[in-house]
């Protein structure tokens, strides 16, 4: 099993280009965050900055956000919201300038809140025609795209909270590169029963997530089965990454212990045969 840190949320003890060092320094080599950056379209010097924080500390970046509005201030995402074709494609041609420089592979895109006076109908078309435009500019990069359901009451009127509805959304679109996000912690919060979906929705998962619930912490420090779940996950033959996307309740570093138990001796270095 491969995991990555997901260092938007791990390693906030130091300021966020400090974290992939950080990462590598208890052992992860493979990395993954939320969009880097305060605007779409990040100035040149600041997208070098990021590109050269990786490439210094010697790790992989195995998946990123999409641009996602203001997430501060309630954003969760832009893909859905009219109007924002050009600035899905601002965003994603920087994308595709840090795939091409890392070999990153998957590519969250948060579907975004419902905005005020648009129907459902509306907003679904305007994301599978943002999606389908994400994928035809990705997919020879030999990038997955993402759709990910997030938990119900955290995250403002945000329709995609199931995998039904994730994956409504991913047939309509129709392309093979548009995937699921399966986190177990939004889909355990709102109902799933995740050892038996990782199972049985296995060929439509793109990459993995994990944080425990309640709480949002490390495995281990709520109420979800991770021994079922990381036996589910192996016995299912995903064979993608699983990011660690959760909000220590300790040190960041103190908070692997799970993980370190997970593999033994060879923990944190995460890779397959590692």
């Amino acid at each position: 099993m491969q995991f990555s840190a997901n260092l938007s949320i791990l390693f906030t003890e130091v300021p966020f280009l400090e974290r992939f060092a950080a990462a590598k320094a208890v052992g992860f080599v493979d990395v993954e965050c939320w969009w880097p950056f305060a605007t779409p379209v990040p100035e040149e010097a600041e997208l070098q900055a990021f590109l050269a924080a990786i490439e210094r500390a010697e790790v992989s970046l195995r998946a990123i956000n999409l641009y996602a509005g203001d997430m501060p201030a309630g954003d969760r995402g832009v893909v859905s919201h009219p109007g924002t074709e050009q600035l899905v494609a601002d965003t994603v041609d920087v994308v595709a300038t840090i795939v091409e420089a890392t070999g990153c592979r998957a590519v969250n895109a948060l579907y975004g809140v419902r905005p005020a006076g648009v129907s459902h109908e509306i907003q679904l078309a305007t994301a599978v025609a943002n999606l389908g435009r994400v994928a035809e500019r990705l997919d020879p990069l030999g990038v997955r795209i993402l759709v990910e359901p997030l938990t119900r009451g955290e995250n403002g009127d945000y329709p995609v909270t199931t995998i039904d509805e994730a994956l409504e959304v991913i047939d309509r679109v129709d392309h093979p590169a548009v995937r699921l996000l399966f986190d177990a912690y939004h889909l355990h919060n709102n109902g799933a029963d995740v050892v038996q979906d990782v199972v049985a929705w296995a060929d439509r998962i793109g990459h993995v997530q994990i944080a425990d619930s309640p709480g949002r912490g490390e495995p281990g420090s709520g109420t979800i089965d991770f021994d079922a779940f990381f036996t589910a996950l192996e016995v299912s033959g995903y064979d993608g990454f699983v990011g660690c996307e959760y909000r220590p309740t300790t040190t960041t570093s103190e908070s692997l212990a799970w993980l370190t138990e997970l593999r033994g001796a060879q923990a944190p270095a995460m890779r397959s045969g590692a």
